[in-house]
């Protein structure tokens, strides 16, 4: 069983021990130490007025107590609490300035087994907090330096089921949403919610654009029907289903609902890595063009979409706290991550798959062709997303380094891990964020040569680390 601490957050398993999980002790104290930090951060406002703070959660098992034990400590510090329920990241993302709070909360732990919650601290615009604000809060959590509320100054307690029609009502709005066109279309899809929130939100969505939906696992009771990770393995379900229904394409949304895959109508996939170089691809055409951000994990297809169309490509570090300071630093009009995660600021500077899904309707709508076509029409890399497990006794930052010393004779860039660009591939190693492994991303022209490339790399790794 794990915990995880990080700037980001605080990731665990429920159950277990003090310290080595999230249990509820952990939650209290991380939920202290971010109240804590929103004081100090707010310590004038404070004496006119309290702070506020949203909250939501995901369908997991664990979410309501989870939650019920931050909110209670978050009125314990004086805080008000705006609890959105059952909800999903970029709701809470877009309801804090809509709120005028000065922070928000998600309880999820995004594409984790059910065992699995967390932490996911916004800031006053709705955005994750950076890494030097986040390092602020784990000081604050080691250090217990954290002082509650007297009886007549604790805060308020709220709820607030509103946002599914605020969120759908925002994402209408977007001047590029076309939803002429997609109601003129009557698409049909079959949507994949892994029992989680996705299946109230996607829902309510596609009612408003007129798509029939096909539900599939779309009962919020956090009971997972597969891997919640919307990867090619964990997906044969839908696949089936969608030729079944003889649906136009099928939708798959990972638990929070910030990470957008498609189905094509044949059962195959599109690949969550094109999700977004298929809306950057509308979007740029809509508007003649732009810049674009993804982290150095995504596809070389979004360069080639972007230079299509007369824009400039950045890539910046894993994480979508950099993928946003990149994109604010580039004036980019939409970015994001290769698994999904489309963010597009004319929303909010959120990965969000209610903005996806509305994005890539439009463009299927008005480009004249089925899923299968779309897809097609995008430059043909093939990806591999792999992990290796860690133990304690392993130098990970001896063998990244080890891992670019061998391969110097390519372009290496190590601004987040290790990235070697071959000619026509690449591979990206790194420790990741919010689990105990070293995730390993390759890309080819072929999904034999990604295949490949990921297992010379692997193999590598093993024989620097001296594992079996």
């Amino acid at each position: 069983m794990t915990l995880i601490k990080s700037i980001s957050g605080i990731r665990g398993t429920i159950g277990g021990a003090i310290g080595d999980n999230l249990t509820p002790l952990d939650a209290v104290k991380f939920a202290s130490a971010y109240g804590t930090w929103l004081l100090d951060r707010n310590v004038k406002d404070t004496t006119e007025k309290r702070l506020k703070v949203v909250l939501g959660r995901d369908a997991r098992i664990s979410g309501k107590m989870i939650s019920s034990l931050v909110s209670n400590t978050l009125v314990g510090l004086g805080i008000d609490v705006v609890d959105l329920g059952l909800s999903t990241t970029p709701t809470v993302e877009i309801a804090v300035p809509m709120e005028s709070a000065n922070g928000g909360i998600i309880i999820t732990a995004s594409h984790n087994p059910k065992q699995w919650n967390a932490l996911k601290l916004l800031n006053e615009q709705g955005e994750f907090i950076n890494g030097e604000e986040g390092q602020k809060i784990l000081t604050l959590a080691e250090n217990d330096a954290y002082q509650y509320a007297e009886v007549d100054k604790l805060g308020t307690y709220a709820k607030d089921r509103s946002y599914v029609a605020k969120h759908v009502k925002d994402v209408l709005d977007l001047d590029l949403v076309d939803v002429e066109a997609i109601k003129n279309a009557r698409f049909k899809v079959v949507l994949d919610a892994v029992n989680s929130t996705g299946g109230i939100f996607i829902p309510a969505l596609l009612e408003e654009l007129g798509v029939t939906c096909v539900e599939l696992y779309c009962e919020p009771n956090g009971e997972f029907p597969h891997n919640p990770e919307p990867l090619k393995e964990h997906l044969g379900a839908i696949a089936s289903r969608v030729v079944i229904e003889q649906a136009d394409f099928g939708i798959v949304v990972d638990p929070d609902v910030d990470r957008l895959a498609i189905v094509n109508e044949d059962g195959s996939m599109f690949g969550e890595e094109y999700t977004l170089v298929a809306c950057a691809d509308y979007v740029l055409g809509e508007l003649g063009g732009g810049n674009t951000v993804s982290n150095l994990s995504s596809s070389r297809a979004l360069r080639d979409v972007t230079e299509k169309h007369g824009g400039l490509y950045t890539a910046s570090a894993v994480g979508e706290v950099n993928v946003v300071l990149a994109m604010k630093a580039t004036d980019t009009v939409i970015g994001g991550e290769g698994n999904g995660g489309i963010i597009y600021p004319a929303s909010h500077y959120g990965r969000d798959s209610l903005v996806g899904v509305a994005l890539f309707l439009s463009h299927l709508a008005k480009s004249n062709q089925s899923c299968k076509e779309l897809r097609d029409s995008y430059p043909s890399y093939f990806m591999s997303k792999n992990k290796i497990e860690l133990t304690p006794s392993l130098d990970v930052d001896k063998i990244l380094e080890e891992m670019a010393h061998k391969h110097a004779d390519a372009e290496v860039n190590t601004i987040d891990g290790v990235k070697i660009d071959f000619p026509t591939e690449w591979a990206h190693l790194r420790k990741s964020n919010t689990e105990p492994i070293i995730r390993i991303y390759t890309e080819s022209t072929s999904q034999e040569g990604a295949d490949k490339l990921a297992l010379n790399i692997i193999e590598e790794i093993k024989e620097i680390a001296k594992i079996p």
